[in-house]
């Protein structure tokens, strides 16, 4: 998917709209499709994050594409500044403070890898997220958690801690899968707007 430079401000506009119309009427803003260009309301996957300078304050998302961008985005950002379970919910007068980004997955590909070397071998810092699953477990780095874990292995360890597995752990049945995102965030854009980390 191609997201053009005007359509990545609109989204992130977007995303701060819902995210403020939730904060005050606990539900995010409702999407009229018809105001939207075709491809933006295709079926896709995205994560919004928030933060206060490099402060988490909140990263929900989905992984897979079952609801149109726009609507994923919305309901995305508004549930990262009140329903993420490792932050306390976004007070409004905190809003002014928070830089949104967003990240759309491409469709997550399997990994065939029979030990952690192979894995380590076919990752690619900086580009690639990864999803981890095993017996219900289920956990994801986007690529920009590269930022803070630079290392292949201590991407992987702290993937590995966040479905609270042990760092080193291995067995069979464990499964990953790769995807790579457009990501694009709020750059000195004006606190006035109204439409739109820790490892994420």
């Amino acid at each position: 998917m191609k997201i053009d430079s005007a359509e990545r401000q609109r989204l992130l506009e977007l995303a701060r709209a819902s995210l403020s119309h939730g904060l005050s009427s606990g539900r995010a803003l409702p999407i009229a499709l018809q105001e939207w260009p075709a491809h933006l309301c295709e079926p896709a996957a995205s994560f919004v994050t928030l933060r206060r300078a490099d402060q988490l304050l909140g990263c929900i998302g989905s992984l897979e594409a079952r609801r149109p961008l726009v609507q994923d985005i919305a309901e995305n950002a508004y549930a990262a500044g009140t329903r993420d379970p490792r932050f306390a919910p976004l007070r409004p007068a905190e809003l002014a403070e928070a830089v949104v980004e967003i990240s759309v997955l491409t469709p997550p590909q399997a990994l065939s890898v029979a030990s952690e070397w192979e894995l380590l071998a076919q990752l690619r810092p900086g580009v690639d997220g990864l999803i981890l699953e095993w017996q219900g477990r289920c956990s994801t780095f986007l690529p920009t958690v590269w930022r803070q874990l630079p290392r292949p292995s201590d991407f992987l360890g702290g993937l590995r801690l966040k479905a609270g597995l042990q760092a080193e752990f291995w067995a069979s049945g464990v499964t990953f899968y790769r995807y790579q995102t457009i990501s694009f965030r709020e750059e000195n854009m004006p606190r006035c707007q109204t439409g739109a980390g820790a490892p994420s």
